[in-house]
C-alpha cells in the first residue's frame, strides 16, 4: 500500500503526526467537523468529529511495535463523558493487546461500545475510501489564477498569487501543487510559513486537493521526519535546515509571501532551492521596508484586491462606520503621568470611558445584526483583557473572551474552538487572527485602535469578508480618534524605542464621550481603494489617510 497510511508513512509518522494521518482518515471516511484536539489537557481524546449527527471522540496510540493496553480504553471512556460524545475508538497503528479487549468488553455491558481499530483495520479502510474527499470547483477568477500560476512557472519557474482575503488563495494554492503532482506524481512538494500554527492549517487545507496516494507531514521545531517524499508543511526555520543539508523538493509555495524580505532565511531558502518552480501566495504584498516580493517571483501572476471582490460579489459587502471621538488630546497628554507624547497614547494608556462608548455602539449595532458575531481588534494584550472583562459584564456577552499569544496555546485552541461552536460570542484579539484563521461567521468587525499599518488593517478587515449561507455583509466598526492627528502620527516613527509603562487614566473631562457616526462613504471609498488597491501594492505601507475636509477645521 503506498500513500498517507502506508507503513513507511506510519513509521515515519511517530506519536506527534500519527493523530493527522487518523485526522486526514476520517474525512476520506466522511465524518464531518474533524478537529484535532491531541495535546496537553486534552482529557483523553485526540481528535473530535461528526458523522449521521454523532459526535465521535478518538484516542490516537502510536507505537513502534507493542500492543496498546487496557489503559487506552480508560481514557477514551473518560474523554467521551467530558465531551459528551456518542461514540468512542481507540485507533493504532500495531494491535491491542487481550487486556485491551477484555476491557472494552466489559465496559460494553455498561453503556456504549469503545471501537478497536488496529493497523490492519486502518489499512483496510483506507484501501476502501476514494481517492479524494469532497468536490472542488474553482471559481471562474480561481479557475484563471490557477492557469496564470502554470503559466508562469512553466516559462520561467517563477510565479505570484495576490489575491484578497476570503478570495481562496490557498484553494488556488493547493490546486496548482495537485496538478503538478498528477503529471509528476513522483516530485517533492515543500509548503513553507512563518509561523508553526499557520503551517499545520495548511497541511490540513491541501488534503482535499491532493488524492491519497500522497503522504503529507509537518516539520517544525516539534516534528523532524526522515521521509520528506510527497508534500511536506515546514516553517521557514526547519525549511532553511532541511535545505542546507541536501533537502530539494521540485516545487516550492511560500504561504504569506509578504514575510519575504531583501535579506534572511527566506532569501537564503529560495537561492538554495534555486532551481526548483517556486510561487508565493499572499493577501497583503506590502512590507514595512522597501523590499520589493517580485524580487524572488517576478510580477504578480494574477491580482484581485477587495474592492474587485466586492464588485463581483465574492466577498461579503461592508457596512463601515467610522466614528470619530471629541476627545482632547492635549488635555490626556497633560492629564497623563508620564507626559506620554500623541504616538505613545495609542499604545501606551487606556480610557475607561471610551471603552465605554465603544461597547455602547457594539451594543447598538448587535442589536440589528442577524446572528450576531464579532471580532474586536485591540492594540495591546491589556487593552484585550481589559475590554473582554467589560463586554463580558454586560448582558449581551456573558462569554466574551480575549485571544492573543500571551495565552497558552490548548487555552487559545479553546477559546477559538468555543467562537467557532457559538459558545463564546465576541473575541476581543491582538494580532493571532490576522493571518491563517477562517472565521467565516464573522458579521460585525470593531477596530477598537487605531492601526497605522496597511497591511494589518487588510488581513484584519479580511476575516469579516468571507461569505457564508445567510451572511451577505459585515459591519465595520471604527473608532479612530481625530483624523487629523492620526494623519499626523502616521509620519512620525511606526513604533517607539521601549515599551514604556502603561498606565490607565482617571476619569477626565468630559465626563461622557461622545462618538460622532460619520458614515462617510466617500471616506470609505477612498480608504478601501488605497488600503486594498493591489495594483498599487508596492506603494507605501502606512495607511494613506484622504485630506481632511475643510468642514472639520
Amino acid at each position: 500500500m503506498t500513500g498517507f497510511l502506508s507503513a513507511r508513512s506510519l513509521a515515519d509518522a511517530g506519536p506527534l503526526q500519527f493523530p493527522r494521518r487518523i485526522e486526514r482518515l476520517l474525512w476520506h471516511l466522511r465524518f464531518t467537523d474533524v478537529v484535532n484536539i491531541d495535546g496537553s489537557g486534552d482529557e483523553g481524546g485526540d481528535i473530535l468529529a461528526r458523522r449521521e449527527g454523532q459526535l465521535w471522540v478518538v484516542q490516537c496510540k502510536w507505537k513502534l511495535r507493542d500492543a496498546v493496553g487496557a489503559e487506552a480504553v480508560d481514557e477514551v471512556s473518560r474523554a467521551r463523558d467530558h465531551y459528551r460524545a456518542h461514540r468512542a475508538v481507540v485507533v493504532t497503528n500495531t494491535r491491542f493487546s487481550p487486556d485491551a479487549r477484555r476491557r472494552a468488553s466489559d465496559l460494553a455491558r455498561l453503556g456504549p461500545k469503545v471501537l478497536l481499530w488496529g493497523g490492519a483495520d486502518i489499512n483496510a479502510s483506507f484501501e476502501r475510501v476514494p481517492v479524494r474527499f469532497g468536490e472542488i470547483t474553482p471559481r471562474p477568477y480561481q479557475t484563471q489564477a490557477i492557469q496564470a500560476l502554470e503559466r508562469d512557472l512553466g516559462s520561467t519557474g517563477r510565479a505570484l498569487l495576490v489575491l484578497a482575503t476570503g478570495l481562496g488563495k490557498t484553494v488556488v494554492g493547493g490546486e496548482v501543487i495537485g496538478a503538478h503532482l498528477r503529471r509528476r506524481p513522483t516530485d517533492r512538494v515543500l509548503v513553507v510559513a512563518h509561523a508553526k500554527d499557520l503551517v499545520q492549517q495548511l497541511e490540513r487545507a491541501l488534503w482535499r486537493h491532493l488524492p491519497k496516494s500522497v503522504p503529507t507531514r509537518l516539520f517544525t521545531g516539534d516534528t523532524r521526519p526522515d521521509d520528506l517524499s510527497g508534500l511536506t508543511c515546514a516553517t521557514m526555520g526547519s525549511a532553511l535546515n532541511a535545505a542546507r543539508f541536501g533537502f530539494r523538493p521540485d516545487l516550492v509555495m511560500v504561504d504569506e509571501a509578504h514575510h519575504l524580505g531583501a535579506d534572511g532565511q527566506y532569501e537564503e531558502l529560495l537561492r538554495i532551492l534555486g532551481d526548483a518552480r517556486q510561487f508565493g501566495v499572499t493577501a497583503t504584498p506590502w512590507r514595512g521596508d522597501s523590499h520589493d516580493i517580485t524580487d524572488q517571483f517576478g510580477p504578480a501572476s494574477f491580482t484581485l484586491g477587495i474592492e474587485e471582490g466586492m464588485r463581483r460579489g465574492y466577498l461579503a459587502q461592508v457596512d463601515y462606520r467610522l466614528f470619530v471621538d471629541n476627545i482632547d488630546w492635549d488635555v490626556v497628554r497633560s492629564a497623563s503621568q508620564h507626559s506620554y507624547g500623541l504616538a505613545e497614547l495609542n499604545a501606551q494608556l487606556f480610557l475607561p470611558q471610551r471603552d465605554e462608548a465603544i461597547r455602547d455602539e457594539l451594543a447598538a449595532a448587535w442589536s440589528t445584526t442577524a446572528k450576531p458575531r464579532a471580532i474586536v481588534f485591540c492594540r495591546t494584550v491589556e487593552h484585550a483583557d481589559r475590554l473582554a472583562d467589560l463586554l463580558c459584564r454586560a448582558p449581551l456577552w456573558p462569554g466574551a473572551q480575549s485571544i492573543h499569544a500571551d495565552l497558552p496555546k490548548r487555552e487559545r485552541q479553546n477559546r477559538l474552538l468555543a467562537f467557532r461552536s457559538g459558545k463564546v460570542p465576541i473575541l476581543t484579539s491582538v494580532d493571532i487572527l490576522n493571518e491563517g484563521v477562517d472565521v467565516p461567521d464573522v458579521n460585525i468587525l470593531c477596530f477598537a485602535r487605531v492601526t497605522h499599518s496597511r497591511r494589518i488593517f487588510v488581513q484584519q478587515l479580511g476575516r469579516g469578508l468571507r461569505l457564508r449561507e445567510g451572511k451577505d455583509r459585515v459591519t465595520v466598526l471604527d473608532f479612530v480618534s481625530d483624523l487629523r492627528r492620526i494623519a499626523a502620527a502616521l509620519k512620525l516613527q511606526r513604533s517607539l524605542e521601549g515599551e514604556g509603562e502603561r498606565e490607565t487614566l482617571p476619569r477626565i473631562t468630559p465626563s461622557r464621550i461622545d462618538f460622532n457616526d460619520q458614515r462617510v462613504a466617500s471616506l470609505m471609498d477612498e480608504w478601501i481603494k488605497d488600503a486594498a488597491s493591489l495594483e498599487t501594492a508596492y506603494d507605501e505601507h502606512r495607511l494613506q489617510f484622504p485630506p481632511t475636509p475643510t468642514s472639520w477645521e
